[in-house]
């Protein structure tokens, strides 16, 4: 009996979660750390460097610092993250650098593009640059 009470209360709490799971509707997700929806259709603008000979150490430290900045600068981007080249899969063609600007809509992405910080830190950036690669999705 007790064996049966106890399937009981285990089965009930089990169909609990699958109903409390199913409040997110598909448009959106709910980010674990702030606990709110996010709407899953971000527009994702992927920034890929390749740094010269010219480009210290120093100066790939300051590059990141102020693409970071601009996330605090313009108010179009959503979100953004940065990260070095890791793959162990030799294909990275010498780019070193991810950048992952994140926008809400292609409004957002067309008020970043001309900014007057974006295009300053465009101009920096260039004689430190030997190749950029640029490539925007939507997340589906």
């Amino acid at each position: 009996m007790i064996r049966i009470a106890s399937f009981i209360c285990i089965l009930g709490v089990i169909v609990a979660c699958n109903q409390s799971n199913q409040s997110t509707t598909p448009s959106e997700i709910v980010d674990a750390e702030v606990e709110q929806k996010v709407p899953m259709e971000l527009l994702r603008h992927v920034v890929l460097f390749k740094f010269n000979e010219e480009a210290t150490p120093d100066i790939v430290t300051e590059i990141e610092e102020s693409f970071a900045s601009l996330a605090d600068k313009i108010p179009a981007i959503h979100s953004f993250e940065w990260g070095m080249n890791n793959s162990p899969e030799g294909l990275s063609k010498g780019l070193t650098h991810c950048f992952l600007v994140t926008f809400a809509s292609e409004e957002d992405r067309q008020a970043y593009l001309p900014h007057p910080d974006h295009q300053a830190f465009v101009k920096f950036i260039g004689p430190y640059v030997d190749d950029v690669t640029v490539v925007d999705y939507w997340i589906k």
